[in-house]
């Protein structure tokens, strides 16, 4: 039922229609029950053995666990042709042409062959088909010597060349692969692990350097290769050139719609480190690309990158003095039903700032309360640096609300079941922004003190404010707002500023 229930989820309104109509042209019988059963799925939150009574008339049917089987491979034979109409029209119209070639060659009509197998060429070079490339190229070859038109020597060095990009976008496959286990171990294990070094060994090992102009898909790899790289140092300003270069000169060289899926992705990543490096007006324009993007092809990725969208919209807006915007923005998104628990998890948490930073502490804790699993639970479905801003943003509502049992069990837990793991990531400066907050909570008019005034200035002066990560500045923003004594709103937007 899991399976079932997981797969329909993904279907908008439209995709249910065109299954039902596509299960009303399978069905031979009047009596087959899989629209019914589809329709109770989709419909109704009822038990298995509450579905199954409702068809069969008892909660334990053969029959039904027959039809649920005969559903799920409805299900996976619709969405295998529903692809197959959306993405790979093309590769099935080259296919088509090399299949219908091979028989002209096998007729010796070799004209009429090679006519066929230079247009395969020019769609799969179009669509950089690198493995269906080299069986155009494979097959031109083979019959090259028959063929005197052929020019052999140009078709083995065209061969030679997609074998590169083929072999270095399976290599970067690879290095993607390792590189995003590396950050599962970093981020869902909380293991400590000197990335930087790892990436370095890993590209040695493989003989890459990113410096490569390929498909939206290899770039993507590339640029999620950095990504990861920021994400895990908190160093995005030192990637922002390389990934706005990179692809800058491949949009220029490549179609939009030929990879859609690879290209809402990169522009994603783009819009995001731009927002990390608080250029929010440029991330915004990044995220208007993104939009329209999403409404090519129908529409099809709109629902699975709609999320992202949103999320780094709405942070780009309430940094941008908008944040009663960017509240909505989240707030309207969120009541509807996603797949996407990591995104929807860094919504909720992002709703939770900005009410907090609205000094609306209510409504804040009425999001916290919807973060009731287990930290290990939220650990394995957003990662640990999630769990830490977390526990973080709960410890200082805490303090708002005068929550003293709340506050002193979670602050003991957190520091009991954090404390290792931030000093062996060289994030100890979190344990002593608590403390700081700890010393005012218990006597907020230290906070007057100059000497503790003196100490806090000193030991969240940073070098460049501009380099700094913008939710460590807005976790300091707090402390700052009490020595002030203004709204915490302003005085965070005046410290974003620099």
């Amino acid at each position: 039922m899991i399976a079932l229930k997981s797969i329909i989820e993904t279907f908008n309104p439209e995709d249910q229609q065109k299954f039902i109509a596509y299960l009303q042209q399978k069905n031979k019988r009047r009596d087959t029950k899989n629209i019914q059963l589809f329709k109770l799925l989709v419909k109704s939150e009822l038990s298995s053995k509450d579905i199954c009574k409702q068809l069969y008339k008892t909660e334990k049917s053969n029959a039904y666990h027959a039809l649920r089987k005969r559903l799920f491979q409805s299900l996976i034979d619709f969405t295998a042709n529903k692809n197959l109409d959306d993405e790979n029209s093309i590769d099935i119209q080259i296919i088509k042409y090399i299949l219908a070639s091979r028989t002209y060659l096998l007729q010796k009509n070799y004209d009429i062959a090679y006519k066929i197998l230079d247009k395969a060429e020019r769609l799969a070079d179009e669509h950089l088909l690198y493995p269906i490339l080299n069986e155009i190229y494979h097959t031109k070859i083979q019959y090259a010597p028959n063929f005197p038109k052929a020019n052999l020597e140009n078709l083995i060095i065209k061969q030679k060349e997609n074998q590169d990009k083929h072999q270095l976008e399976d290599q970067l496959n690879i290095v993607y692969a390792k590189l995003k286990s590396v950050l599962n171990s970093i981020s869902y294990e909380g293991k400590v692990i000197n990335f930087e070094s790892k990436l370095q060994d890993i590209l040695k090992s493989s003989n890459i350097e990113l410096n490569e102009s390929l498909s939206f898909k290899s770039l993507y790899q590339i640029l999620t290769i950095a990504n990861i790289s920021a994400l895990v140092t908190n160093k995005y300003f030192e990637i922002e050139d390389f990934v706005l270069k990179s692809y800058s000169i491949l949009k220029d060289k490549k179609e939009t719609n030929k990879q859609l899926y690879y290209q809402i992705h990169i522009v994603y990543i783009i819009a995001n480190t731009l927002f990390r490096n608080k250029k929010f007006e440029a991330s915004l324009k990044y995220i208007d690309e993104m939009n329209e993007l999403m409404k090519l092809k129908k529409g099809i990725y709109q629902k699975e990158f709609i999320l992202k969208k949103t999320l780094v919209e709405a942070l780009n807006n309430n940094y941008l003095n908008n944040q009663d915007k960017a509240i909505q923005q989240v707030e309207i998104v969120i009541k509807k039903k996603h797949n996407d628990i990591e995104s929807l998890l860094d919504l909720h948490l992002s709703l939770l700032m900005f009410y907090f930073q609205k000094e609306d502490f209510l409504k804040a804790k009425l999001i916290l309360s919807k973060f009731y699993h287990t930290d290990n639970w939220y650990i394995e479905k957003a990662g640990i640096d999630w769990v830490i801003k977390k526990n973080i943003a709960e410890l200082l509502l805490y303090m708002e609300l005068q929550e003293d049992d709340l506050l002193y069990s979670r602050l003991k837990s957190f520091k009991r079941r954090y404390t290792k793991y931030l000093k062996e990531i060289n994030q100890s400066r979190i344990l002593t922004f608590l403390n700081y907050a700890e010393q005012f909570y218990r006597n907020s008019e230290i906070i007057k003190d100059q000497k503790f005034s003196e100490q806090l200035k000193t030991t969240f002066e940073w070098t460049n404010v501009e380099l700094e990560d913008i939710f460590v500045i807005s976790f300091y923003a707090w402390l700052k707002n009490k020595v002030e004594q203004d709204k915490l709103y302003q005085t965070t937007l005046k410290l974003i500023k620099y």
